[in-house]
């Protein structure tokens, strides 16, 4: 049967996965031509070393995703490892085969560098890949697309060569234009491929209008270019990716009783201090993968230390007339939380008049909340697993909500634990369980992520509004020059007279001494 199937690879660049005898995905990689990698599998396995021969030897069945452009299948490849962790990714790959892109915006001229150790200091990551020379190859790509910084520029150097071949920004570019260009990239390989072709379009037929036709020519340019990477495969809603192969949203619409698989799960968090600088996340999950484009944040209108109302509030503004014509309904709504956040979203959409499936993970355990009627589920599968339990899952009553545990038997550490990548144990709804949880930390990621930029404005905020006569204006731009609260005190007098002028700059002196 296998045989049979490698016989049907393409010669297209794509992602590939391994699967063992019951379904569970061991391995996934990616390949520039899927029929000469794949097979390789398969042939003598003489030089492999003891852990391909380990993974091969388990190999019962393999299945591909085709993309049009390698850079597509690279991306694509991280995001399929995050989301299944497959046990042979990890056993063939030690930490330093990881490769993060790291950009710091805070800085008024960032730089796109490559490192293999995150660290908390504030710069954004991106990654992580498994194969850095096809990153830095496809950075270099982009690079002539959206022009930056391999390294911090010195204000004094001539134009290099990079400049001149449009691989750096042209003299007279500004901090802020080189940082807008640098949005661009980020939101391209997170996926804001299709909305970044919309603009750029835009801009070219405002400058073509205005006869500005070096500029449009230009942008013009740029199109040409990115139509020749294609579009992220994991990204589009025509994908060439057929969902209905993949085993957790088929498996999913199973165990939930769907009319038809969740293409779209949205998955929501709550992130605050005590109550202050509220924050609600809300990811998007397009086909099983991660869709950043579509990420949205909430800033909460009415602040308090109560998790029920503000995800009451959040689901209230997420369903409202304007944001459903904008954003389409989901086919599924997860929320992090127990019965408590469960209730006051349904309660929320009750009140819209909304009905779309729902159901919370609860935090430690990580168990499925579900209601047996407000969640818009079909529960006839649940209550059939309470009577026969299917391998690893627990379904329990209590009072009007199912609790189902598709990990039994599995242990946790903490909260927003790991438990399933932790251990190799492949039960029923394992494909189900860890999508979940993909969903659940990134819901939770970009929601902490969100709260911390708020709470770091606001402390820079409040330390420059104690002086007397800096203004939001002033403010602003001191934050643009020196990028914190930390570069305005470094930063030499002299830097900090040219920006703002000498008698402000005493006065900021005399409230933030140097330091």
């Amino acid at each position: 049967m296998l045989e049979a199937k490698l016989k049907t690879l393409p010669r297209s660049p794509g992602v590939y996965f391994h699967k063992s005898e019951n379904g569970e995905i061991i391995y996934v990689g990616k390949a520039a031509v899927l029929k000469n990698r794949v097979k390789q599998y398969f042939q003598s396995t003489r030089d492999m070393d003891v852990k391909t021969r380990a993974l091969v030897a388990e190999i019962y069945d393999t299945d591909w995703v085709e993309t049009e452009s390698e850079i597509d299948a690279l991306f694509l490849e991280s995001e399929m490892v995050k989301r299944y962790m497959p046990r042979y990714n990890i056993l063939l790959r030690d930490d330093k085969s990881q490769l993060f892109v790291r950009i710091d915006m805070k800085n008024e001229w960032p730089h796109v560098e490559f490192t293999r150790n995150p660290a908390d200091d504030g710069a954004e990551y991106y990654g992580p890949y498994y194969n850095g020379y096809a990153v830095k190859k496809a950075l270099r790509y982009l690079r002539k697309v959206f022009p930056y910084y391999t390294k911090a520029p010195n204000g004094n150097d001539r134009p290099d060569l990079d400049v001149h071949i449009g691989l750096s920004p042209r003299p007279g570019t500004t901090s802020e234009e080189y940082k807008a260009t640098l949005r661009r990239l980020i939101r391209y390989f997170e996926g804001g491929r299709k909305a970044l072709v919309r603009e750029i379009e835009k801009e070219m037929h405002v400058a073509a209008k205005l006869h500005d036709f070096e500029t449009a020519a230009s942008l013009r340019n740029k199109l040409n270019d990115l139509r020749e990477l294609q579009r992220r495969i994991m990204f589009g809603d025509k994908e060439f990716l057929n969902i209905s192969k993949d085993r957790a949203l088929s498996d999913l619409r199973d165990l939930l009783g769907l009319s038809k698989l969740p293409a779209r799960i949205e998955g929501y968090d709550i992130s605050h201090m005590s109550g202050t600088n509220v924050v609600a996340s809300m990811v998007v999950f397009t086909n099983g993968v991660s869709d950043r484009a579509n990420y949205r944040k909430f800033k909460a209108r009415i602040e308090q230390n109560d998790d029920y109302f503000n995800m009451y509030e959040t689901l209230q503004r997420r369903m409202s007339e304007k944001n459903i014509k904008a954003w389409g309904m989901p086919d599924l709504i997860l929320i992090d939380g127990g019965k408590g956040q469960l209730d006051a979203a349904l309660r929320a959409m009750e009140e819209r008049q909304v009905a779309v499936p729902m159901i919370s993970i609860a935090k430690r355990e990580e168990e499925m909340i579900i209601h047996h009627t407000r969640s818009n589920i079909d529960t006839q599968k649940l209550r059939e697993l309470m009577k026969e339990p299917a391998p690893g899952v627990s379904v329990m009553a209590s009072g009007d909500y199912f609790v189902v545990n598709l990990h039994a038997g599995q242990l946790n550490t903490s909260s927003h634990s790991r438990n399933l990548r932790g251990g190799s144990t492949f039960t029923t709804y394992s494909d189900v369980m860890k999508l979940f949880q993909r969903v659940r930390d990134e819901s939770h990621r970009f929601a902490v992520s969100y709260h911390t930029v708020l709470k770091r404005q606001k402390q820079t905020a409040s330390s420059l509004e104690d002086i007397p006569g800096i203004g939001p204006a002033t403010r602003k731009k001191l934050i643009r020059t020196f990028g914190s609260l930390r570069g305005v005190q470094s930063a030499p007098l002299e830097a900090v007279v040219a920006a703002v002028g000498a008698a402000r700059a005493e006065m900021i002196r005399k409230y933030l001494p140097a330091k």
